[in-house]
């Protein structure tokens, strides 16, 4: 579905992706992984036409997303839920949701009523502004904003950084519906334990390359890996 080839950026004078490659089937989760400033944040930018890469290709589903503009890339079916949430804090969560609602590949699968259905605390605050949420209400607004826009894969850039431990598992919980249903995820999130009880495969970046990729149990199987690459 997705296949990110030797792709290259930086800013400024400032390289920080060197020839980075990774792909992602069709219902596949796959996650990336690295310490802070490694260069994950960076990845998906590139990919979502935020940060426009030096070289390399990034494409999807055959088509070349490198240089698109990011409604172009959103309009081909990727969805992102970015750092630090971004929802739109002066309109209603309902709001939030209708400002991304796209019915692109037929009839939509996601609609306001199944956002509710995935998330019943959004339904409790459909008329709260965005600014008025928790942290935790926030992501889970900003996860159906991206679903709204019925996205083919989805992107989550720290997936739940910050947030109180029942609303972490909630959230977990909420993904591992999405993955149940085949939905293509790439997710940024540093609860390494979680993320192997959840993802298929994870790619691991330092210092703008790819070290390491393999599969769940091979991570856990190797804490020499987690010991080089992940701990601080």
């Amino acid at each position: 579905m997705l296949t990110v080839s030797n792709l290259r950026t930086g800013y400024g004078a400032a390289q920080v992706l060197f020839d980075l490659s990774f792909d992602v089937g069709s219902g596949e989760v796959v996650t990336l992984l690295g310490r802070n400033g490694m260069g994950k944040t960076t990845t998906v930018n590139s990919i979502m036409g935020l940060v426009r890469p030096r070289g390399g290709s990034v494409s999807f589903e055959g088509q070349e997303l490198a240089g698109r503009p990011p409604y172009r890339i959103a309009q081909a079916g990727v969805g992102l839920v970015p750092e630090g949430r971004q929802v739109f804090p002066t309109l209603t969560v309902e709001e939030n949701l209708v400002a991304t609602a796209a019915s692109r590949f037929g009839a939509p699968r996601w609609t306001i009523e199944r956002v509710y259905d995935l998330f019943p605390r959004l339904k409790e605050r459909s008329g709260n502004l965005g600014s008025q949420l928790s942290g935790g209400e926030q992501q889970m607004l900003a996860i159906g904003r991206a679903l709204m826009t019925n996205p083919k894969l989805l992107i989550l850039d720290e997936a739940t950084e910050g947030l109180a431990p029942l609303i972490r598992a909630e959230i977990w919980s909420c993904l591992e519906r999405l993955k149940g249903e085949r939905h293509a995820i790439v997710v940024i999130d540093k609860n390494v334990d979680a993320l192997t009880r959840f993802a298929d495969r994870h790619v691991i970046i330092e210092k703008g390359r790819v070290v390491w990729t393999g599969t769940s149990a091979e991570l856990r199987a190797d804490p020499t890996v987690k010991d080089r690459y992940l701990h601080v």
